[in-house]
């Protein structure tokens, strides 16, 4: 009889045990808190590190050759529609300036400027995205990535 009940005493001390056992993963931890557990997932995580991507030099081969492109074309349509030369020199100098502006939105684009979110995954890996804007996420942030985009989860 006394093994009996040192062995339900046995039961019932574990099952109240592992009641009280931490089910947090280490190293998920960050300076604004960790996630509930229901909101974990396959695709969310912390992030780790944000930086800078892209080019951070000042764009010049875009607007040139864009300037050069608009000026030449204003200066031809121009010379099709129009007999003064006043008319010509304004056309081609607002081709050039229009030409320089969608050269430079055109270099900003192709250069993919923007950031890189280092997020460390639920499971362990560390996965990167790039992104053009951080809407809200800061280092620290639980977020989910979808479609190649990092979230606030």
């Amino acid at each position: 009889m006394n093994t009996r009940l040192l062995a339900a005493s046995a039961i019932v001390a574990s099952t109240l045990l592992a009641g009280c056992a931490s089910t947090s993963s280490p190293g998920y931890s960050s300076g604004y808190g960790t996630a509930p557990q229901s909101a974990r997932c396959y695709d969310c995580g912390t992030v780790v590190a944000i930086e800078q991507a892209g080019n951070t030099n000042p764009n010049v081969a875009g607007p040139l050759i864009g300037g050069i492109v608009g000026a030449v074309a204003g200066r031809e349509l121009a010379r099709s529609n129009t007999d003064s030369e006043g008319r010509r020199n304004t056309a081609t100098a607002a081709g050039a300036i229009g030409g320089a502006v969608a050269g430079n939105a055109i270099q900003n684009r192709v250069e993919g400027a923007g950031y890189n979110v280092h997020v460390r995954m639920e499971d362990g890996r560390t996965t990167v995205v790039n992104q053009s804007s951080l809407n809200g996420i800061r280092q620290g942030s639980y977020v989910r990535i979808q479609n190649g985009q990092a979230r606030l989860y």
